[in-house]
């Protein structure tokens, strides 16, 4: 491993990373990404443009990272782990991506992978439980344990969360749908519809 600071003669790169940062090579960092201290990104991970690494994070080999996405302190991102763009990650959340580990049994062969789709929020502490997808703008609360597919736009909480209400892709409040399941956010205008159990984001007039 080397430090992921250029050395004399190297070419600059077009991302930022702290001096005690290391970025095994290969692997591929988009330009105005900032990758914070004491953090580890193994070869052949994918980390997108204009993202924020904060301190203590470490990407495995085959994890991908959108556009923008923001990954608070002491996470762990590992094989298997895929955020797409927009993605927010709270301070010391957890993803896994083996059900039933062992130390003495190598289950590598048996890895399960997890989506998290553009615009979710994944809340401080946290756990997602590996083979699941996160849908568009999901919300996760803090402390919550993901062990079932979350749907677009859905607000979960507890152990295991359960889905509590709809949050609109703001963030700035629930959803609250009318008896022709359409709703309105107040605060940024955007338009829901309610159809089937599932939300979508719709033009109001």
């Amino acid at each position: 491993m080397q430090p992921c600071d250029p050395q004399p003669g190297q070419i600059q790169r077009a991302y930022f990373a702290h001096e005690s940062a290391y970025v095994d090579e290969p692997c591929s960092i988009g330009e105005g990404t900032k990758i914070w201290h004491f953090c580890h990104i193994m070869k052949g991970a994918t980390i997108g443009r204009h993202c924020s690494i904060g301190q203590n994070v470490v990407v495995a080999s085959t994890a991908v990272i959108g556009d923008s996405v923001k990954i608070q302190n002491n996470v762990s991102l590992y094989d298997g782990v895929v955020l797409e763009d927009h993605v927010f990650c709270g301070p010391s959340m957890v993803f896994t991506n083996v059900n039933n580990p062992r130390s003495e049994i190598v289950r590598k062969s048996e890895y399960r992978p997890t989506l998290v789709k553009r615009g979710a929020t994944l809340g401080a502490n946290c756990t997602v439980v590996c083979g699941h997808t996160i849908g568009e703008y999901a919300f996760v609360a803090a402390g919550a344990v993901v062990t079932r597919d979350v749907p677009a736009y859905a607000l979960v909480a507890g152990v295991p969360a359960r889905r509590i209400g709809w949050m609109c892709r703001c963030a700035a409040e629930r959803l609250a749908f009318n008896a022709a399941g359409i709703a309105r956010c107040s605060r940024c205008g955007a338009g829901y519809r309610l159809e089937d159990g599932a939300v979508r984001d719709t033009p109001l007039t």
